[in-house]
């Protein structure tokens, strides 16, 4: 245990402002809400994956559609999503720089109609984390370095139970990240036990120690 310089215990190190990531470069969004009253603790994170235009990367397109100024006229991919008002809380560049837009104690607009661990509606009670990438491709050491980091940071402040894909809590609907995201190697980097991780995922134990 650390101590100050008058003998008293030190206050344990935060990588937290709030709700807000002090390692994250903040661009608030302006799509998020409350979190219901109703609704459990956040025990859920929830990993996505993005990239405008579908395939392109470092453009700052996903930070336009999150903060409603994506110019929708400057490609024809985004007629079809025209008007469409989403957020996450965290996103991460194939460099592995971390954004965040919404503040963790608030609900944002990133997984819709969903169910998951015998709950609906996973926006009140879950994190969404963004990875830049294409659903069904791979994804950057970088990303899966900084998820894990902030994975963890995520933890010391909210009891997480679950992590999950979107593909997972929205089937059928939802495909990402999708097979191209390495579920073994960010549970090893993690440690955390096979069970908070969706079914036919899970390493196993012995591939932890």
């Amino acid at each position: 245990m650390t101590t100050r310089a008058d003998g008293a215990p030190a206050a344990a190190p935060t990588h937290w402002d709030g709700g807000w990531h002090l390692a994250a470069q903040r661009l608030a969004s302006p799509n998020f809400g409350p979190r219901p009253v109703q609704a459990s603790w956040v025990d859920l994170i929830v990993v996505h994956s993005i990239s405008l235009p579908p395939g392109e990367y470092g453009g700052g397109a996903v930070q336009q559609l999150f903060t409603n100024t994506l110019d929708w006229d400057a490609h024809p991919y985004y007629q079809g999503i025209r008007g469409l008002q989403v957020s996450a809380h965290f996103f991460i560049e194939r460099t592995g720089a971390l954004w965040q837009f919404v503040d963790c104690d608030q609900r944002a607009w990133h997984a819709g109609q969903s169910f998951y661990r015998g709950r609906s509606q996973c926006n009140d009670d879950s994190i969404g984390i963004e990875l830049e990438g294409l659903e069904g491709l791979t994804f950057e050491s970088a990303q899966y370095e900084t998820l894990a980091r902030v994975c963890q940071d995520i933890a010391q402040r909210y009891p997480i139970e679950h992590i999950a894909g979107h593909e997972h809590i929205a089937p059928g609907r939802k495909l990402d990240p999708g097979p191209g995201f390495d579920w073994s190697r960010l549970q090893q980097a993690l440690g955390w036990p096979a069970q908070r991780f969706p079914q036919g995922t899970q390493t196993g134990p012995q591939q932890l120690r």
